[in-house]
Order: structure tokens, then C-alpha cells, then sequence
């Protein structure tokens, strides 16, 4: 959530920086700011009320002290008058940070100024890439049916069972799911981050502190008689590990890590480009946070990226990093790259991991700040996946067969799954 002060300190290029998110804002923040300042003109008329109601209550304790009690009877009665008002005052208040706070969550985060504009993924830029990807399928299978053929993994009984996205990993197809998650882990724990085992639901409060509340609420399973949500990723619980706290400028950056089960509705999703793993309800995802100072956010960013693309080399996979222009960003984000590899079979790019910096917008919805001397201040929020499963397998099973059908291991891989070949 965008703060109020800086609505109004920089208001030109908060508005032109959510063009580039596709709102014209102007008209949205030119309301919220009118209702600050009725706001900010009530509170003052409130604190001058209470400042009047304290000196009363002085003045009626002196005129008591002097037996005066015309004098006392006088001054209760322009106190008693002064606090029938008071309420009238605190429902108007209530009142007017209702309307400004139904206008607030309905702003996006600003993209950072290095965001490139653009409407969708086509306009996005490449900051990266890593080694070429192979040239055209020469008899390479597609994921879903290499694993289909192979007994990895079963689509149909896992839609018989619950329904379409949510495949069963068996035999070796289910080794590898824990290997990944094993190996991704294990390399976290190395770059420094700590790691957790996150609850799978969270309540209201929770979803709402990363965003996820109220813009995706129609892409989250909900538990109407528990009032919970199961996570879309475990960004959600572990970025709210610290919410309304205060934490010491000594204790940042904080660097956690854990897995989870992701649930995502994805409502709208059809076709080809979720044929196999490259679209599922149900996935295993390794998460990492860090939750550092303003100043050293962007070169935490940096840091992110390369190691994500680090975990995708150690695979052996092609790959690269895009930089999302503010069309294509999420509405919480203020910066992110997205971290893809290829698909051999199906000759396209699929996205595995995308890192982004936050800045301020979650922190401020969570109440997350750090002493900086004597005063306090937000926190920056920063996430990336480390890796998804889904599609880092579709991209190994296709990359990695084999002619007579096995799939070779990437050597990272091979202490976790004790064989060269799948």
C-alpha cells in the first residue's frame, strides 16, 4: 500500500508511474488526497478539542481548590458540551479513513523508474541470457508425454481423484519432486538463507499484509467455515513472519527461506499453454525472502537474480532473464525479473522464477519497520522462487532424454537421486 506521504510528495510520478501499470491514477489519488486533507484538518480540530478538554478539567480542578463552584459548574458544563461533540467527530474520522482506505488498496505499487514501459509480455526486455537453447525437437517427446510414458507422472487419475492440475508424481517422478526441493533447499541454506516450514492457510490479515488481498482474490482457495486461505506461495506466510513488529537496523537483512504446496485457482486458464506441468492448481515451489533497508533493496534484487540463475545453470538448462515492463508487472511489485527456460518440445519460453522488490508496499500493509536512531521506518520486502517445480521439470524432462528414452540427471542432481539416469 502506497504510503499517504508519499502520495503527496511525489504525486506527478506516482501518477505517471501507474500508467505504465495501465490506471490512470490522477483522478483516484486527486480524491484521496482531498479526503487527506478534510483528514488532516478534522485532526487537528480533534487534538484541539481534547487539548480544550484537558485545560477544562484543569481550570475545573483550580476552581474546585478555591471553592469556587459557579466557576466549576460553568466550566463542566463547556466540557461536558465539548465531549458531545467529540463522538460526532471520531464516526466523521472513521468515516473519511473508511473512503480513503477503499481508495489505497485499490492503487498499485508504482514501478520503479528503471521499469520499462509496455502493455504485455512482448514488451518486455532480455538482461540475460544463459546458454543457447537447443535447436528444433529432433523426435524429443513433450514433457507430459515423455512422463506419461515413462510412469512419472499420472494426469488423468490425478484429475479423476481431484480434477484437471492436479497431477500424481509417481516412482521416480515423485524421487525427483523431493530431490529438487531437496537440492533447492540445500543451496539456500549456502547463499545464507534460513530456513522455515511455513503453515499452508493463512487468515485475512495475512493475505492482505503481501497483497494477495483484495487484487487476486479470485485466483485463491478459500475455507469459508475457517475463514482461511490456502497459500499461492509461501511468500505469504514467510514475508508475515515479522508483520507488526519492529525490528533492530542490526538484525537486516533478513534472508528466509522455505518450501510449500502452492494452490492456485487460476481461473481463465485453457488450452495448450497448460497442456502437461506448464499450468497446475497444486505445485511445489522453494521460496526465498529478504527483508532488508531502503537503501540496500535494489542491490539485495540484484543479488537474487543472479543467484536464481545460478540454481537454473547448476540444472544444466537453457535459460534467461527478463526484465517486466508495467504492463506485465504484478500489483504489488515495483520491479521484477522473471527467470525462464526452455522448452525443446515445445519450442517456447516457460517462466520458473520471478524475483521482485516490493519496496515499501507490503511492509506498509503488514506495519513492518526497523529503528533507524531515534525514529522508526518501513521495511523493504523482497521474494523470488528458488525455483517452482512445475515447469524446471517439464524443462529437464524435455531438455535431458535420451534416444532410448531415460532421461539423464544433471550432475548437481545426481548426489540426491543416487543414479546418472532417470
Amino acid at each position: 500500500m502506497i504510503e499517504i506521504s508519499r502520495l503527496r510528495a511525489e504525486t506527478d510520478f506516482i501518477v505517471q508511474a501507474l500508467a505504465k501499470k495501465g490506471l490512470q491514477a490522477a483522478p483516484l489519488i486527486e480524491q484521496l488526497l482531498a479526503y487527506d486533507e478534510e483528514r488532516r484538518k478534522l485532526q487537528k480540530r480533534i487534538d484541539d478539542t481534547r487539548a480544550r478538554l484537558n485545560e477544562l478539567s484543569k481550570a475545573i480542578g483550580q476552581a474546585m481548590r478555591n471553592h469556587d463552584a459557579v466557576q466549576a459548574e460553568t466550566l463542566r458544563s463547556e466540557s461536558q458540551s465539548i465531549k458531545n461533540r467529540l463522538p460526532s467527530y471520531e464516526a466523521e474520522m472513521r468515516n473519511l479513513e473508511a473512503k480513503m482506505e477503499e481508495i489505497l488498496v485499490r492503487l498499485p505499487n508504482p514501478p520503479h523508474e528503471s521499469v520499462p514501459s509496455g502493455s504485455s509480455a512482448a514488451d518486455n526486455v532480455v538482461v540475460h541470457t544463459g546458454p543457447l537453447p537447443l535447436l528444433p525437437p529432433d523426435g524429443r517427446l513433450p514433457h507430459w508425454e515423455l512422463a506419461e510414458k515413462r510412469g512419472l507422472i499420472d494426469f488423468s487419475r490425478g484429475a479423476k481423484v481431484t480434477g484437471s492440475g492436479f497431477p500424481f508424481y509417481v516412482g521416480a517422478g515423485a524421487k525427483l519432486q523431493r530431490a529438487l526441493i531437496q537440492f533447492f533447499l540445500d543451496e539456500a541454506e549456502k547463499a545464507g538463507y534460513v530456513e522455515m516450514e511455513p503453515p499452508f492457510l493463512v487468515n485475512t490479515d495475512t493475505a492482505f499484509g503481501t497483497g494477495q488481498l483484495p487484487d487476486k482474490d479470485a485466483q485463491m482457495y478459500y475455507v469459508p467455515l475457517d475463514e482461511l486461505y490456502l497459500i499461492p506461495t509461501a511468500e505469504v506466510p514467510l514475508t508475515n513472519y515479522y508483520r507488526d513488529e519492529i525490528l533492530e537496523e542490526s538484525q537486516l537483512p533478513l534472508k528466509i527461506c522455505g518450501y510449500s504446496p502452492c494452490f492456485r485457482r487460476e481461473a481463465g486458464s485453457y488450452g495448450k499453454e497448460v497442456r502437461g506441468l506448464n499450468r497446475l492448481h497444486q505445485f511445489d515451489k522453494v521460496e526465498i525472502v529478504q527483508i532488508t533497508t531502503p537503501e540496500n533493496s535494489y542491490p539485495a534484487l540484484e543479488e537474487m537474480r543472479l543467484y536464481v540463475q545460478s540454481l537454473v545453470e547448476k540444472l544444466e538448462l537453457a535459460y534467461r532473464t527478463v526484465l517486466l515492463c508495467g504492463g506485465d508487472m504484478s500489483f504489488a511489485s515495483a520491479k521484477t525479473y522473471d527467470v525462464e527456460v526452455w522448452s525443446p518440445a515445445q519450442q517456447r519460453w516457460l517462466e520458473v522464477s520471478s524475483i521482485s522488490n516490493f519496496e515499501t508496499f507490503q511492509s506498509n500493509r503488514m506495519k513492518l519497520r526497523y529503528r533507524r536512531g531515534k525514529s522508526t521506518a518501513l521495511v523493504h520486502t523482497l521474494n523470488g522462487s528458488a525455483l517452482a517445480l512445475p515447469r524446471i521439470v517439464a524443462s529437464l524432462l524435455e531438455t535431458h532424454q535420451l534416444p532410448d528414452g531415460r532421461i539423464r540427471i544433471p550432475s548437481a542432481l545426481q548426489p540426491y537421486l543416487k543414479s546418472e539416469y532417470l
